[in-house]
């Protein structure tokens, strides 16, 4: 048993095979196979395939939970309470509620219909022996004991027993280890794995969840935790809340309606306005629209967004987890190189080479190879030939009037004299290269033997073909300060070459993952290298681990089932399309084209999203402090609450809510610096404080002035927005012609609904006494906005610690060092 297989072969028992255990099992002979009733049989005792891939969520539970939320259920209670008092116009809010529900209801059933149509397995029938007939049947109809007819390019949809015949199996999905296997009578074939040379029959072993992809992929059936900073915050923010706004709006209430003696009308508005102004309901539409319009620019991109808030997560990630193939390589060979021997040319391989792939039929992957480096055709037809078999390792054939002419491995075809060639050979291979040897004999071929007199021309040294798009790739993270890991079954000197070829910085630190044996071997390993090769799918999970136990923000790669652990315990996880169904159900990115070189634009889209978010969240919170601010104020002073819902609808439709959507979509490629919730604090408080700070001057001034409840409504809608606009001016900071025309048109906009839609927003005509309070209102809000924001800035600045750019503060203070790594790369891409 091969090493590979032995890795795999404790799997292989256990309760995988307790179910299966207490039927009694049939033993047909591979030409004839089950008989109909035996089919029949196993289908009533359920031993069949059926539908056992991972489910995505239903539409309906997508819908339920984006309208059952603790956001929706408060506004619409606040609602219902204005409507029945008769204030209709006041439940305008409930717009943003729905168009909320409506976005992430829409995002959530158009990634869910998407990945449907992604199948589990390619092959959507199989070939099977049934009463001594071959038939094809769907997938799910495989039962216990089936007899599977097996050929080259067909995917194995049961794990299953061979029972005659001889084939080469890939299970890089399963294992990722992209050699070919030999598999003979006897030997166990996987669900999931790949027949790419030889012909056999196989007996089902297994079905449905019993099988090994199936069961690695079940582990992966747990509720993944969201992991977005800004939603993190935004929550924070919402319990605070939460906790506060049920109080205060029933102390409000009993205020204004029982001390103060208003009518039950307005009594229940002030009370609404109060609690919707503390709500930054805006602020989660804003959130979804935001990264939807990311999803949606990927997605012309040919990237699937399953997870609305990944984008964030991958532009904030400092460690990135890469499996080799489908990732760096294409999962696929290339000839790199042609080496005579001592008496031959390179044309003498190239004449020889060309012929054999003209004239041979095989489909392996070096075959592939050689024939993709000699498209055309050759004038060489042989009159004998000689496929390739996984007993031989070699195929050939033989030329009238030119001899025999070999290729494949070299021990196979020389036997004894291969030593001659061993460490030539074995130096290649070193390199992580495959060899092969062209050897020419002027005998035809006897009983399909190696003929005599054989004269070695030369090696063929074949590799993994490298993307083309990789190095490119992954230039752009290491620029970017993310620390990068290449994990893969195969051979650790196999991986840590291709990687070196890829341009992966420290590729030479490499380690063969048997040999880590403890959870502090790994935890060591994590740090130390960057390559790790022979790695199972449990010890990638323990890598993705580790790397989060350690304060790393985690993006792992991946398209196999020996992926799927990991990439369901990672932050932000990224399957290719081209990969099993599993892979891809439990990811939140699908790269559709499977072309690794769209990471950086999910980056980039993810760092617009953040800034942006940044910038205009500030707004939101700006209402929500202020509200809340004014709303415990107002219970201990003996003055009616100022705003009516529909008011505050104004004041955060034209200085919150309409530009924060604007900017939130403008182009941005800064860097992520500082916490999103120190960025947005430093903007929110200066101008939450002054709007406060004007409302208590309005009340002083009100009883000198001789105001009414309407005028002092009205004022305060004026110096309120004025603040508003105070502070979006700082946020357009520096002006551009979106950002100007946006500025100069919703403070148009204010003026015309104070001159001519009083009476939609219950305000009244300009006084002298209120045009009297004015003038020093406006001065004050702009000098102690000024002032503030130097003196948050300078706070903000002295308090916060040293964060990572790309990190966006997540960072740990023992890994600062990683910031000196960092320059040093940005310094050595600034010379280059």
């Amino acid at each position: 048993m091969s090493r590979r297989e032995k890795r795999i072969a404790p799997q292989e028992s256990g309760r995988r095979t307790e179910h299966t255990r207490s039927v009694e099992r049939f033993h047909p002979a591979p030409e004839a196979g089950l008989t109909p009733e035996q089919v029949k049989l196993r289908v009533q005792q359920g031993f069949h395939n059926g539908n056992t891939g991972i489910k995505t969520k239903t539409e309906g539970q997508i819908i339920r939970e984006n309208l059952i939320t603790f956001f929706n259920i408060l506004n619409f209670l606040l609602a219902m309470a204005v409507i029945l008092v008769g204030s209709y116009r006041d439940a305008l809010f409930m717009g943003i509620i729905v168009s909320n529900a409506v976005i992430g209801s829409f995002q959530g059933i158009r990634a869910k219909r998407t990945i449907d149509k992604l199948s589990l397995i390619s092959a959507p029938k199989a070939g099977v022996v049934r009463g001594g007939q071959h038939l094809h049947v769907r997938v799910e109809q495989i039962v216990l004991d089936d007899i599977l007819l097996l050929a080259s390019g067909n995917q194995i949809c049961s794990d299953a027993i061979v029972v005659a015949g001889e084939c080469e199996v890939n299970e890089s999905l399963l294992t990722g280890e992209s050699d070919p296997i030999v598999k003979r009578p006897g030997d166990t074939l996987l669900s999931g794995s790949f027949v790419v040379s030889g012909n056999c029959s196989a007996q089902v072993e297994h079905v449905g969840a019993e099988n090994y992809a199936n069961r690695i992929a079940g582990d992966a059936k747990y509720i993944k935790k969201r992991n977005s900073e800004i939603m993190d915050s935004i929550d924070f923010i919402v319990k605070i809340i939460g906790f506060g706004i049920l109080p205060i709006g029933a102390l409000l209430f009993w205020k204004q309606y029982f001390v103060l003696g208003d009518v039950l009308p307005n009594s229940v508005s002030s009370t609404v306005a109060a609690m919707v102004g503390m709500i930054p309901e805006g602020l989660v539409l804003l959130t979804s629209l935001a990264f939807a319009v990311s999803v949606f620019k990927l997605s012309r991109h040919k990237t699937l967004v399953q997870d609305l808030y990944c984008v964030e997560t991958l532009a904030r990630v400092d460690t990135l987890c890469l499996d080799k193939t489908g990732t760096i390589t294409e999962g696929t060979m290339q000839v790199d190189e042609f080496v005579p021997f001592d008496g031959h040319t390179e044309e003498d391989m190239t004449q020889a080479l060309g012929a054999l792939v003209d004239n041979l039929q095989d489909d392996n992957p070096t075959f592939l190879a050689i024939k993709d480096r000699f498209p055309s055709s050759s004038q060489w037809r042989a009159s004998e030939l000689i496929p390739f078999s996984s007993a031989r390792k070699w195929s050939g054939a033989f030329f009238p009037g030119k001899g025999s002419y070999l290729m494949g491995a070299g021990e196979f075809i020389l036997h004894d004299d291969f030593e001659r060639i061993r460490e030539q050979v074995e130096g290649y291979s070193e390199n992580g290269q495959r060899v092969l040897l062209l050897a020419h004999s002027p005998e035809a071929f006897e009983d399909k033997e190696v003929p005599a007199a054989l004269d070695c021309i030369g090696l063929v040294l074949i590799s993994d073909k490298i993307r083309r798009e990789a190095p490119r790739t992954l230039r752009y993270f290491a620029d970017q300060g993310v620390d990068l890991k290449v994990i893969s079954g195969d051979n650790a000197v196999t991986v840590s070459n291709i990687a070196k070829k890829a341009g992966l910085e420290n590729a030479d630190k490499y380690v063969d993952a048997t040999t880590l044996e403890t959870d502090e071997d790994v935890r060591r390993a994590v740090q130390e290298y960057s390559v790790f090769g022979r790695v199972t799918p449990q010890q990638k999970l323990a890598f993705v681990k580790a790397l989060k136990s350690e304060g790393h923000t985690v993006a792992m790669t991946g398209d196999g089932v020996n992926d799927v652990l990991a990439l369901k315990e990672a932050d932000c996880s990224v399957a290719m399309a081209s990969g099993s169904d599993a892979a891809r159900t439990v990811s939140n990115l699908v790269l559709l084209d499977s072309n690794f070189a769209s990471m950086p634009l999910v980056v980039q889209e993810g760092r617009r999203s953040i800034n942006n978010l940044q910038r205009s969240s500030s707004l939101f919170l700006v209402k929500t402090i202020f509200s809340a601010l004014i709303g415990v104020l107002f219970i201990f002073i003996n003055y009616s609450y100022p705003f009516r819902p529909i008011q505050q609808t104004l004041i955060s439709s034209l200085t919150i809510g309409i530009p924060s959507f604007i900017l939130a979509l403008e182009p941005n490629r800064d860097r992520i610096r500082g916490k999103f919730i120190f960025n947005v604090i430093k903007m929110c408080i200066p101008a939450a404080l002054t709007m406060t700070a004007n409302i208590v001057v309005l009340c002083t001034l009100s009883g000198p002035l001789g105001l009414t409840v309407d005028e002092m409504s009205t004022l305060a809608v004026i110096v309120t927005s004025l603040a508003g606009f105070i502070m979006l001016f700082k946020v357009c900071t520096p002006f551009n012609g979106l950002r100007g025309t946006l500025f100069g048109g919703l403070l148009i906009a204010f003026i015309i609904a104070l001159l001519f839609f009083r009476d939609l927003f219950y305000l009244t005509d300009l006084s002298l006494p209120m045009l009297i309070a004015l003038a020093p209102m406006t001065l004050f809000a702009i000098i102690l906005m000024l002032a503030l924001l130097h003196l948050v800035d300078h706070v903000i600045a002295n308090s916060q610690s040293p964060v990572y750019p790309f990190k966006g503060g997540k960072g740990k203070a023992k890994k600062q060092p990683r910031q000196a790594i960092q320059n040093s790369r940005q310094s050595r891409h600034a010379a280059r």
